[in-house]
């Protein structure tokens, strides 16, 4: 990693637990199948992104790739803002 994205993750994390939020605050955040409301009322979504039988994961993950942008470190959004448990 380099030290510009090491430093970017050691500020994110800073302000995240200036904040008093926990992993369980994450977790909550990250819920399966949350949604905004006002989103949702105005018809903006995603189903229509995935073509025939191709789930949304499945089509991100495809564009992603197509797109040069899909890493597949295995990290979460969760070891992104509290460090995976190895730097823990």
């Amino acid at each position: 990693m380099s030290a510009e994205r090491t430093e970017a993750l050691d500020v994110l994390r800073d302000v995240w637990r200036g904040k008093g939020q926990t992993a369980a605050d994450l977790d909550e955040a990250a819920a399966e199948g949350k949604t905004c409301k006002r989103m949702s009322d105005a018809g903006v979504g995603y189903e229509d992104f995935a073509a025939g039988d191709e789930d949304l994961n499945s089509a991100w993950r495809t564009r992603l790739e197509r797109e040069g942008k899909l890493d597949r470190s295995g990290g979460t959004v969760r070891d992104l803002v509290l460090g995976s448990a190895e730097t823990r």
